[in-house]
């Protein structure tokens, strides 16, 4: 029976976890409207409130991501991607606003051939070798 289970959509993380610190009266206030059925629970509370706020913003976030030339949304790496870049004897300066992946396959020394820069306002997946070998590139 489970031969017939099939995914909608492939699993892989959608979103990255973050840690807050909240004073124990706005963590009470919280509470006290997921209690009374506003939100499902508080991390629904702080994402709501998070978008709202990035909503009040949008005009300025979308003037910066113009000035710093920035892609926005996801933006992936293959090492095809980066074997090409290095055939052409060229590197990239990647800048990205959500979410850059360096896929596992890449090589540390590819990534390092190819890369010469690396900013990423949101969210890096890339493997820790990756990650130490483009250390001193990150911004």
């Amino acid at each position: 029976m489970t031969g017939n289970v099939q995914d909608l959509r492939p699993r892989g993380a959608d979103s990255e976890k973050i840690t807050i610190n909240l004073g124990y009266v706005d963590l009470g206030r919280i509470d006290l409207l997921v209690q009374e059925g506003f939100y499902s629970n508080r991390s629904d509370l702080i994402r709501t409130a998070i978008r709202a706020q990035l909503d009040r913003h949008g005009e300025a976030v979308e003037k910066s991501v113009a000035r710093h030339q920035l892609d926005l949304g996801l933006r992936s790496y293959s090492r095809a991607d980066l074997e090409a870049v290095q055939a052409a004897g060229e590197q990239l300066h990647i800048q990205v606003l959500g979410l850059a992946i360096i896929a596992r396959d890449v090589p540390p020394d590819l990534a390092r051939a190819t890369i010469a820069s690396l900013h990423v306002l949101g969210s890096l997946q890339a493997s820790p070798e990756v990650r130490a070998a483009l250390s001193d590139r990150l911004r």
